[in-house]
């Protein structure tokens, strides 16, 4: 099976379009498909506890593996304890890193 990488840099309250991302992760992860889905510049928005209509428990539930660019979170002022469970905090060159594992396909979006 293949690894997707799906990069989230939109702000899901600005864009509608976060859609794609929730049904195109689901389905690959129901496929038996490893599916990251790595939230980085706006797309961290959709990580705050306070977010109202994230997207975000419905990739927790299916299996995906959801984490947020420090960086990005630090410069919204989102503090890693007003994160929502289960998103785990990372760096940009773990981003790197996992795009350039063998069978690794990448989506940005």
């Amino acid at each position: 099976m293949s690894k997707y990488l799906l990069i989230e840099s939109r702000d899901p309250f600005e864009s509608r379009d976060t859609e794609f991302l929730v049904q195109t992760a689901t389905d690959l992860r129901h496929r038996g498909h490893e599916v990251v889905v790595f939230l980085v510049q706006n797309g961290v928005l959709a990580g705050r506890q306070s977010a109202k209509g994230s997207y975000l428990g419905q990739l927790a539930s299916a299996g995906v593996t959801v984490l947020a660019d420090n960086f990005s979170i630090r410069e919204r002022g989102i503090k890693p304890v007003e994160l929502q469970a289960g998103i785990k905090l990372s760096g940009i060159e773990e981003l790197v890193d996992a795009l350039m594992q063998k069978n690794t396909k990448a989506i940005w979006h």
